[in-house]
């Protein structure tokens, strides 16, 4: 029987992020077009950049340095994207409500990366 094993698709901070990336991309088109080249452009970067990261550093980790490098970088887009996120509401192009959701969600997103950081010795071969 074939493994299931898929690597970094199956780390739950990655379906997360990735997750988040689609579901902000989509939120985004709404965004007015003055907005194109500076926060939609901005935030799609930072919010793909997540999961990039992460899976970039699962294909180095077998030097551990590397690893817990992508993920402080991970950890650091997924910051960038929050601030991002705060714009967004401020400008009112997300509501309260689903900015208090996407925030939550990269909440649980960064426990996960800081997770990895503090036991980064068990992910690297």
């Amino acid at each position: 029987m074939a493994s299931m094993y898929r690597g970094y698709r199956d780390l739950k901070v990655y379906q997360l992020s990735y997750s988040l990336a689609l579901e902000i991309h989509e939120i985004t088109k709404k965004f007015p077009k003055e907005e194109k080249y500076a926060l939609v452009d901005q935030i799609r970067i930072s919010l793909r950049s997540v999961p990039a990261n992460l899976a970039e550093g699962w294909g180095k980790r077998k030097y551990q340095k590397m690893f817990v490098s992508k993920i402080v970088d991970a950890a650091g887009e997924s910051g960038e994207t929050e601030v991002w996120l705060d714009f967004s509401k401020d400008f009112r192009y997300i509501t309260l409500e689903q900015y208090n959701d996407l925030i939550s969600k990269y909440d649980e997103v960064n426990r996960m990366l800081y997770g990895m950081l503090d036991k980064a010795d068990k992910f690297c071969n």
